[in-house]
């Protein structure tokens, strides 16, 4: 066999990689033979991780790193490029969360919140900018969720997060289009997904966090990120629920309101009690939860559509013409009067 020279072959970086999406994205990239830099804070999970790369017949360079540490992203990226030769993919995928009311929450905890879900995926992407500028290539994916367009109760330090990096992908993508860059940039809005973060996030909650049914695998959107750098778009949206949150957020923000205020709360969480030795990552990675799934498995589905967002957007106009043409006709029928009503008194419940 004919050795494969060190530059050959493809390259991506993924930030988060040593448990939950991020791991799961490095198995996908793995089986496909790229070589696949892994970055997260733990380095016993990452040597795992990249074990599992090399098995999968990928070649991996693991670099424990805090991706709020922006000195330590662009330090990465060189180290990827000097090892590797090129970045030919970046994805952003790191996060970290607090399950609580806001007025139960410390400035430290939403600022820790903020620094490596939304900072962190802007430390990333200019430690990949750095190398894909001049040589005017390369694609730039961030790891979004339904909820970067609607914010939950419970969560309201990572919807922040979410929404920052979606106006900040947007602007970017502005500034890129301007120069008349080559880099792609894809967002991909996710769903619940069966990940250990729900065993290791902080939480100010009597009970013990769980997602928001319906729930599905990491490897599912993992797949749907490879297939994401295969056919480039501008934004993906992942799972029927992810499609009905956005859209339904379009239409009706008000009714969401409420429908939000009455279900999500028993939503996020299970029936056990937290413990007084529950473990978070917040602050310091938790060694023994590192892996890539979590404990929603018999709930999680193994599929999930994906609907390229762009076109997506074009439902939310016709289902409100179409809601106001209803609306207007069942206030005229009731009136007697077709077409003419008016919106007043207490609004939807």
């Amino acid at each position: 066999m004919v050795p494969v020279p060190l530059h050959s072959g493809r390259v991506v970086v993924i930030t988060g990689a040593s448990a939950g999406v991020g791991r799961a994205i490095a198995h996908r990239f793995a089986r496909a033979g790229w070589r696949v830099g892994l970055i997260a804070r733990d380095a016993e999970a990452l040597e795992e991780t990249r074990r599992e790369v090399e098995e999968m017949g990928g070649t991996a360079l693991p670099m424990p790193s805090d991706v709020a540490d922006a000195d330590a992203m662009a330090a990465a990226a060189d180290h990827v490029v000097r090892t590797f030769g090129t970045i030919d993919v970046w994805i952003n995928d790191a996060m970290v969360t607090v399950f609580s009311p806001v007025w139960k929450m410390t400035a430290e905890e939403f600022r820790r919140v903020t620094e490596v879900t939304y900072l962190g995926f802007v430390h990333g992407t200019m430690a990949a900018l750095r190398h894909m500028r001049p040589a005017d290539r390369g694609h730039i994916i961030q790891i979004g969720s339904a909820l970067a367009y609607r914010g939950i109760p419970l969560q309201s330090a990572y919807c922040g997060a979410k929404h920052a990096i979606r106006g900040f992908t947007d602007s970017l993508r502005t500034e890129l289009i301007h120069d008349r860059s080559r880099i792609q940039l894809t967002m991909m809005e996710l769903p619940a997904v069966n990940t250990p973060q729900f065993d290791w996030a902080r939480t100010h909650m009597p009970r013990e966090p769980r997602p928001v049914a319906p729930v599905v695998q990491p490897e599912v959107i993992a797949n749907a990120v490879y297939q994401a750098v295969l056919h480039p778009g501008r934004e993906y949206w992942i799972g029927l629920s992810t499609l009905e949150v956005i859209l339904a957020n379009a239409v009706l923000p008000a009714w969401l309101d409420r429908y939000l205020a009455r279900a999500a709360f028993s939503a996020q969480e299970t029936v056990k009690p937290v413990g007084p030795q529950r473990a978070d990552n917040l602050m310091h990675s938790v060694r023994s939860l590192h892996r890539t799934r979590g404990r929603f498995g018999a709930e999680a589905d193994d599929r999930a559509i994906v609907v390229d967002g762009p076109m997506a957007r074009v439902a939310p106009l016709a289902v409100g013409a179409l809601a106001a043409f209803a609306a207007g006709m069942l206030l005229g029928t009731r009136t007697g009067r077709p077409g003419r009503h008016q919106l007043g008194g207490r609004g939807m419940d």
